[in-house]
């Protein structure tokens, strides 16, 4: 896919990846970006930066999500490409509260549902369209001290996967975006979850930016802004047992236990 003259919606650009995606892919030259976050503030301040429009939404809430796809097709044009990328990091053990669990399964994989639910016939119906989900490595590979926040991502990666499967022959076209550690205000913490994230260092979302406009040029499905998680996937696959055992002993390192 390339950029230029398409009409792009990113949630979670108020910031961070999504900020990064909104500055890259106007400077490829895309016709209108719409900024969405849950801060009306950071919204318009990404679009301030782009030229852009800024919408305010819960992408948990099914109605909000309806709402930024109608106003995007009525005000601006039909939405070439939505970038369901706003995420949280909640849950880390057993003991996390159930709300901690809602929270995570709404915003990182129901986002993703509700998005397809509402623009998938539309994107059928005019010849195709594409969507780029932020998932992460930790919904590859899961993720040490995050149990809801990987539990999540691997249901987000199972959802684009049958987005594709059902999909792909109608035009629609799907890229999961899976970095492990960038740079941003998620990642601004000490804790078990970064420490393992990080392990193989932390990019800039910048760097992140470059990776995707390359990838959505290949169409490809997975985006491995650090390639190395090619390479783990491959070991999970190739010896299951052994990879668990791997992981178990980076989580003792990590936490000390």
């Amino acid at each position: 896919m390339e950029l230029e003259n398409k009409i792009i919606v990113i949630t979670g650009a108020g910031s961070g990846i999504g900020r990064a995606l909104a500055i890259r892919f106007k400077a490829e030259g895309a016709q209108q970006i719409v900024a969405v976050d849950i801060n009306a503030e950071n919204a318009q301040a990404t679009a301030d930066m782009i030229g852009g429009v800024a919408m305010t939404a819960d992408v948990s809430i099914e109605d909000d999500i309806v709402r930024v796809i109608e106003d995007t097709e009525t005000q601006i044009g039909p939405i070439d490409l939505f970038c369901s990328n706003a995420g949280v990091a909640m849950g880390p053990d057993l003991n996390a509260p159930n709300s901690h669990w809602q929270i995570s399964w709404d915003v990182n994989l129901m986002s993703h549902v509700y998005a397809a639910r509402h623009l998938v016939p539309r994107m059928v119906a005019r010849g195709g369209g594409y969507f780029l989900n932020t998932a992460s490595a930790a919904g590859l590979l899961n993720q040490v001290g995050a149990a809801a926040y990987g539990v999540t991502k691997h249901a987000a990666i199972g959802f684009g996967e049958w987005l594709a499967i059902h999909h792909q022959h109608e035009g629609i076209r799907v890229s999961m975006l899976c970095p492990q550690a960038v740079r941003t205000a998620m990642t601004d913490a000490d804790n078990d979850a970064i420490a393992a994230a990080s392990s193989d260092g932390m990019i800039e979302p910048e760097a992140l930016a470059e990776t995707v406009v390359e990838e959505l040029r290949n169409e490809a499905f997975l985006i491995l802004p650090h390639p190395i998680v090619l390479e783990y996937m491959r070991n999970k696959t190739s010896n299951y047992d052994r990879w668990i055992g791997g992981m178990n002993k980076l989580m003792r390192k990590i936490t000390g236990k």
